[in-house]
């Protein structure tokens, strides 16, 4: 399935005492992983809710392996891992470039809902949004 790499820097403001990013911070850096994910596929989430599409959250998890520190330059590698029509999951990968570390692997799920929130299958719904996920 399709991948993505997305680099990123631990900020300060994004560490807590000890030094160490919050666990909260990870699904942040989820989400941009997902959002370069989407933008590699050839669309972006701007243009998808400018179509009436949403993507909502369905689940979510994250298993911690070592802390990433302030000044750390991260890599997040995204990958498509399902695709339905109608879910999709995307699994992540936070690795420390320096040297290679893997921090954290998680994934979500999520829907391709309109926009009061009601499931839509995409295929059906939009054919060519549909071929972005699947070529």
């Amino acid at each position: 399935m399709k991948t993505s790499e997305s680099r990123l820097r631990v900020r300060y403001k994004e560490t807590d005492q000890m030094g160490i990013a919050h666990h909260s911070n990870y699904y942040q850096w989820f989400e941009v992983g997902r959002t370069d994910l989407i933008r590699d596929l050839g669309i972006s989430y701007r243009d998808l809710e400018a179509k009436g599409l949403m993507l909502p959250v369905l689940e979510t998890h994250c298993y911690y392996k070592h802390g990433a520190l302030y000044d750390d330059l991260l890599l997040i590698k995204s990958r498509l891992a399902g695709f339905n029509g109608v879910r999709l999951r995307v699994e992540y990968q936070v690795i420390r470039e320096e040297d290679g570390l893997l921090l954290a692997r998680g994934s979500t799920v999520h829907a391709f809902t309109d926009s009061s929130l009601k499931p839509i299958n995409i295929k059906k719904h939009n054919p060519e949004i549909y071929k972005l996920f699947t070529e």
